[in-house]
């Protein structure tokens, strides 16, 4: 492998702990039908990607899913809980990492996120933390919601690479999703697949970062 200058960092299940089960049972107390169709790891409704890219508002996004269960009596706060049970929080020690891997390397954070879980995970971080947000660990941060692009589509990456000046061939980006590492390996880039069994600081020890 080419010598790594510059690592690139998914949040969802990289940094910050997700679990899809939980959104699912949630959207299920909801009323969605088929919601292993309606919201999944690998492909999911065009509500979900319309709110990663920012193009619909919260209040938009609520709406959505009231259309779609049938329900048009589902408070703000009942679908907002719902949404966020995906979220679990950060494990102890991986700010620490991050934190190591921004000195000595330029670090980025590349996320498909949205206004609801954004805010839910900024203020996690705060509370259990005191961090306010994840621009203590890296050079910058991009989020879908801001960007108008979500990951896998390639003009995420090429994105970063326009704003960042970066070289794929000396970039590693280590994402929870085949698919997204697939987008960037047409690019250049080197990629690592996380997962419970080879998590985040199994890939730093790996590549003796």
């Amino acid at each position: 492998m080419q010598k790594i200058k510059n690592i690139i960092l998914d949040y969802g299940n990289v940094i910050f702990m997700i679990d899809f089960a939980r959104v699912k049972a949630g959207f299920i107390s909801l009323g969605i039908k088929n919601v292993d169709e309606f919201f999944g790891h690998r492909a999911q409704d065009s509500l979900f990607d319309d709110f990663d890219k920012g193009e619909i508002t919260a209040s938009a996004f609520r709406d959505g899913i009231r259309e779609r269960s049938g329900k048009p009596e589902l408070s703000d706060a009942e679908i907002d809980a719902a949404w966020n049970a995906l979220l679990i929080g950060v494990p102890p020690g991986k700010h620490e990492t991050l934190s190591y891997l921004h000195d000595k390397y330029r670090t980025f954070l590349l996320s498909n996120n949205n206004e609801i879980h954004y805010r839910y995970c900024m203020q996690h971080i705060q509370d259990v933390y005191g961090v306010p947000d994840n621009s203590l660990f890296f050079e910058k941060t991009f989020y879908s919601h801001e960007m108008g692009l979500r990951k896998p589509d390639v003009g995420i990456f090429q994105e970063v690479i326009r704003q960042t000046g970066i070289a794929p061939e000396e970039t590693l980006f280590i994402d929870d999703s085949p698919q997204h590492l697939q987008a960037a390996e047409t690019l250049g880039f080197h990629t690592a697949l996380c997962s419970s069994e080879q998590p985040l600081d199994y890939w730093v020890e790996q590549h003796g970062l």
